[in-house]
């Protein structure tokens, strides 16, 4: 992979590159989950490759800590965490529990409902983790595992708020072949997660801001220290859109068409509070 040179940079360049990856990685997904089904089999047969490309070029970044390699090592860990999102929303790997025909119950029942729904992606996500951790292990440049260690921890908090309850789930981004999911969302004005999350992840972002500025001009770690902490900023946005009175899904309506992606089913839809039957 082919980067410019660090002299060839503007200070700003790192967080200009991370936004615009995540913003155009995201729609370009959910661009594809709006076509046809029969793309999908073509549209992850072209995510696999890219998978395998990303997994060699994260192992060669990890050996080099040039200005390159960060932006190198950044793009393929989004790369991957990509190819796990496309086989999550394109319904390749989700999980055994897929039917609508049962009651949604409360506590640690409805959890483990909503853990079977998707309990291969899960399973998935562990296995890319433990895989990226191997390509990075003792590496001179820990930016890839850092970037999936981000996308990773701030998209399960997402997933647990989404659960618990916030104001805003955007259901809409939910394709209609896994409207079984919308089943598992609550909405409710806050849930006692989503102030340590969005602190936690706040003090974090802090810390790795202070130290990319810290760091020498536009050298290996302040760029990767920005990359990751631009992308974390974006990822504790993403929580503040779950509560703020603010349509997320207008960032990505170029991607979205109403046409190809019918409103959510009215069986499907989150509820305020679960089910009162009992447990399936």
């Amino acid at each position: 992979m082919i980067f410019p040179t660090e002299a060839s940079l503007p200070a700003f360049f790192p967080i200009a590159f991370a936004t615009f990856v995540w913003w155009s990685s995201t729609g370009l997904i959910l661009f594809l989950d709006g076509l046809p089904r029969t793309t999908f089999p073509w549209s992850m047969g072209a995510a696999s490759i890219l998978l395998v490309i990303a997994l060699g070029g994260l192992a060669q970044s990890a050996q080099s800590t040039s200005v390159c390699a960060a932006y190198q090592a950044f793009s393929c860990a989004v790369l991957i965490w990509a190819w796990l999102e496309m086989s999550f929303l394109l319904g390749f790997l989700i999980g055994p529990r897929r039917s609508l025909n049962h009651p949604t119950s409360h506590g640690w029942q409805r959890f483990r409902n909503a853990t079977e729904a998707i309990l291969y992606h899960e399973l998935a996500l562990v296995a890319a983790a433990a895989l990226v951790t191997f390509l990075t292990w003792h590496a001179p440049n820990p930016i890839g595992s850092w970037t999936f260690a981000v996308l990773w921890v701030m998209r399960l908090s997402a997933k647990l708020n989404l659960f618990l309850g916030v104001p805003n789930l955007s259901a809409e981004l939910l394709p209609s072949h896994l409207a079984h999911l919308r089943q598992y969302l609550t909405r409710r004005p806050m849930n006692e997660l989503f102030p340590v999350a969005v602190t936690v992840a706040s003090a974090v972002d802090a810390y790795l801001i202070f130290a990319a500025a810290e760091a020498p001009d536009q050298s290996f770690s302040s760029v990767g220290l920005a990359l990751v902490a631009t992308l974390l900023s974006l990822a504790i946005l993403e929580h503040w859109l779950m509560i703020i009175p603010v349509n997320a899904s207008k960032l990505w309506q170029w991607a979205l068409d109403s046409t190809r992606r019918p409103a959510p089913a009215p069986e499907a839809e989150p509820t305020a509070t679960p089910d009162e039957s009992a447990p399936r």
